[in-house]
């Protein structure tokens, strides 16, 4: 199996793509009213450094919003019928005028709705702290203390009807998951998901970049894609997205603005073949050590480990490692191969 990576150095709201020609997008904005995205903001729109400087806090969030919107829009454009738009973004807290809270996420909500999506069932992503600003307002004396944004929304949408698959199709019964991964990633809170594979060796980059742990992309394009689709992230940023896709056996299509976080993809890729072999691995012993802890009956065995497992659907899981990875002029191309256990 072949996949390929390109990136594209511009606007998002501009995608250099045909219409209906990627299957999943995955993908965490810019989230407005937070401080360290004004200025990308602003450069995209000046309205917006105005509203700022003036302290208008409620303008300022619209016009930010307004930047996104178009880009919504050619999401719906390029993402194929029946295809999943996962918008990753939290809420933002602000003192302009006054201390408020930003809902980014019920706004991106309602400008997917408008574009013809079908809005879905969602994950809260908590992410702890322990920062100073647990302790926000006036601490441990009521009542002008304020609540700890501690999570973030993994928005899900439908580009229309259900996505339609020819009977028996291979590629998709071979990107089943396990019947216990399906009940951890499905359910509606996530905590724990680590940030340890997630480098970057440039100091600048890391200050200009606010990338989501691989663990994310990942779960996700395993839950809304099969092997040989295409995914899209319309927010490249780092990389993360596309590095996901690659090690789970789907292409990849990536738009950013900057262009030193496209030059430094190239040294994150190279990682892929051991990267997706570890995955592989941790999946399988994961789902060995689940059997071996339980009780249930098995019914089933896999067709291609040796494992029992739950369903009839996970009968002919296969995992796919990268067996090399060569750059092209597109971007890149990655060989796949079954992995062996």
């Amino acid at each position: 199996m072949e996949t390929t990576h390109r990136v594209h150095v511009g606007d998002a709201r501009s995608l250099p793509l045909a219409d209906d020609s990627v299957d999943l997008v995955v993908t965490s904005p810019p989230y407005p009213m937070i401080e360290m995205w004004d200025d990308a903001f602003a450069a995209l729109d000046p309205e917006i450094g105005d509203a700022l400087d003036a302290n208008d806090g409620e303008r300022a969030h619209d016009l930010m919003l307004s930047v996104l919107d178009d880009a919504w829009r050619e999401v719906g454009r390029v993402l194929r019928p029946g295809g999943i738009a996962v918008v990753n973004v939290g809420d933002a807290t602000r003192n302009l005028d006054r201390f408020r809270v930003y809902d980014n996420h019920a706004r991106v909500t309602e400008t997917f709705a408008e574009l013809g999506f079908d809005p879905l069932p969602g994950v809260l992503w908590r992410k702890p702290t322990n920062s100073a600003a647990k302790f926000m307002g006036s601490g441990m004396v009521p009542p002008n203390a304020y609540v700890t944004l501690e999570h973030e929304h993994v928005l899900v949408f439908r580009n229309g009807s259900r996505r339609e698959f020819d009977a028996g199709a291979d590629r998709r019964y071979e990107a089943a998951y396990f019947w216990e991964e399906r009940n951890r990633w499905f359910s509606d809170v996530w905590d724990g998901l680590g940030g340890e594979r997630q480098h970057l060796a440039d100091p600048d980059l890391r200050e200009r970049s606010a990338a989501f742990p691989l663990e994310l992309p990942y779960r996700l394009v395993n839950m809304y894609s099969v092997y040989g689709d295409t995914v899209l992230d319309p927010f490249w940023g780092t990389g993360t997205t596309s590095l996901a896709a690659c090690v789970a056996g789907r292409s990849s299509v990536g738009v950013e603005r900057d262009d030193g976080f496209a030059a430094a993809f190239a040294d994150r890729i190279r990682d892929a073949p051991a990267l997706s072999r570890d995955l592989a691995s941790e999946r399988l012993a994961a789902h060995r050590e689940f059997v071996a802890d339980s009780d249930d009956d098995f019914d089933y065995d896999a067709e291609h480990y040796d494992t029992p497992v739950r369903t009839k659907q996970e009968r002919r899981l296969r995992f796919y490692e990268v067996e090399s990875v060569t750059e092209t002029e597109e971007g890149w191309r990655a060989e796949h191969a079954p992995f062996e256990d």
